[in-house]
């Protein structure tokens, strides 16, 4: 590929095609923002998507981020240029869902492709420590690219079971450089055991930068390694920010305050603040802003398809509107999460889809994208998400949701909502109650009864619930807006 900054060029760059290489003459040496001029300009028909060479894919989560926090979806106090870039330059979802309202359990189902509640390890809510994780022989999203030819890495958090029995280089990553658990120190690295999480493969590291810069700077270094290659590569960049403990990339000091405090002093309600949380974003999105910048130093751009989302609902300094609810609620503002995707030549720019999304449908999605199959004998139960991207076109589909905690139980079907939460049950119009306030299960009793109904029949083929499994939840003596005379 042609690109005035190259060092060299590969052989999957002089295999690609005339018409990618005068797009690469324009956008070489741009930033994020100037890519918008010259990117995603008309969409593509599936056949296009069939003649397409098979992208780099680039799949970027980020932790507890809310809903509405990232500019492009209305957060107000700060900007978060380098993701709103890529929604100016592609698809962005405004219906789309996690499969959990806690972390391990939708990681679970975007690796998977599948309802995390077929799996022990999607019974966690979130994994702790017991010794569970995902079954090395389960099918996975980066096994089944690496089948078909890709190069594979896993940068950032992992949360998906412990060495020795199991890791991402135990289920089809080929490179790993990051946590394996649920949260560290972002200065010590530590865990809530107070013990170093910072891997480099199966290696324990000890790094002193700030973990979202680390993570920031480690993705760069391996699609520069992988881009040497003739093979296109799959990434998996899970950052732990905005998750706790609240420190942004100048709170040193409120690290050394958390290293004195007990075992679980990570897990803090007395930290924090708006301006924490907006530095912690901000600084996410400035490495993401690094990464769009090496990917047009190397000329590749335009054939990276790039996914960006969140692995849960927002929690505590988090913009959830407008929707109720936070991480650990079936409430909206507990699964709904921002999606985009921006595919090169096959998205068009700045497109909105109003198409109902879950975690688990990224697999199938970008498996089509790389021309890869999925497990005959696990099917997924995720849908492909190609059509939302190539055309205005939305399907009605059913999706289910069960948290633990409060015995939560959930179904969407249309604009229709099924809730249960403890002994309440509700039925909402979502589309013209996104706040979920007007219970209509006693005016739509038909409705409510075909959605409770979907929802037995569905949680029927299932797993069980696990009553050693975590759950975690919050109440009135948490926060003031959970109160009820029973805590």
């Amino acid at each position: 590929m042609i690109k005035s900054s190259a060092k060299k060029m590969t052989r999957r760059h002089l295999m690609f095609g005339a018409s990618a290489l005068a797009l690469s003459s324009c956008v070489s040496g741009t930033s994020p923002t100037s890519i918008e001029a010259t990117l995603g300009t008309s969409p593509a028909s599936h056949s296009n998507i069939a003649q397409k060479k098979r992208p780099n894919i680039i799949f970027i989560m980020a932790d507890d981020l809310g809903y509405a926090d990232v500019s492009c979806y209305g957060r107000r106090e700060y900007k978060t240029p380098a993701i709103d870039s890529l929604a100016h330059t592609g698809v962005k979802f405004t219906q789309a869902y996690s499969n959990s309202p806690v972390c391990s359990a939708t990681r679970t189902s975007v690796i998977t492709g599948r309802y995390q509640y077929r799996l022990p390890v999607g019974l966690e809510e979130p994994l702790t420590f017991r010794d569970v994780g995902l079954p090395t022989t389960h099918p996975t999203l980066p096994g089944q690219l690496k089948k078909s030819g890709y190069q594979t890495a896993l940068v950032g958090k992992w949360h998906l079971g412990a060495l020795p029995k199991y890791g991402p280089l135990k289920s089809g990553y080929d490179h790993f450089w990051g946590v394996r658990g649920g949260s560290v120190d972002y200065f010590t690295h530590d865990s809530m055991a107070k013990q170093n999480d910072l891997w480099d493969g199966e290696v324990e590291i000890h790094e002193t930068e700030y973990l979202t810069k680390l993570i920031g700077g480690k993705s760069i270094e391996l699609i520069e390694k992988m881009n040497e290659n003739e093979e296109p590569f799959f990434m998996s960049l899970h950052y732990t920010a905005p998750h706790w403990p609240w420190e942004g990339p100048e709170d040193k000091t409120e690290s050394d305050r958390l290293k004195q405090g007990g075992p679980f002093s990570l897990l803090h309600l007395d930290g924090g603040s708006l301006e924490t949380y907006a530095a912690m974003v901000t600084s996410m999105d400035n490495q993401i802003g690094r990464l769009l910048n090496k990917l047009d130093e190397l000329g590749i751009t335009e054939e990276t398809l790039i996914v960006f989302t969140s692995d849960n609902g927002g929690e505590r300094f988090s913009d959830t509107w407008p929707f109720s609810g936070i991480k650990t609620e079936l409430l909206e503002g507990g699964l709904r999460v921002p999606l985009i995707i921006r595919w090169p030549g096959i998205t068009k720019a700045n497109t909105t889809s109003d198409q109902v999304s879950m975690s688990m449908d990224l697999m199938p999605t970008l498996l089509k994208a790389g021309q890869a199959a999925p497990h005959p004998d696990f099917p997924l139960d995720g849908i492909d998400l190609t059509e939302a991207l190539v055309s205005e076109r939305t399907s009605t589909r059913q999706i289910y949701f069960r948290y633990s905690n409060l015995d939560q139980q959930a179904t969407r079907d249309g604009d229709w909502k099924y809730l249960k939460i403890a002994d309440n049950t509700y039925l909402f119009n979502v589309a013209n109650d996104p706040k979920e306030r007007a219970n209509l299960k006693i005016s739509h009793p038909e409705i409510y009864q075909r959605l409770v109904q979907q929802y037995e029949d569905w949680n029927s083929t299932m797993l069980p619930l696990d009553p050693q499994a975590n759950t975690h939840g919050y109440n009135g003596l948490m926060l003031a807006d959970h109160f009820n005379p029973d805590n």
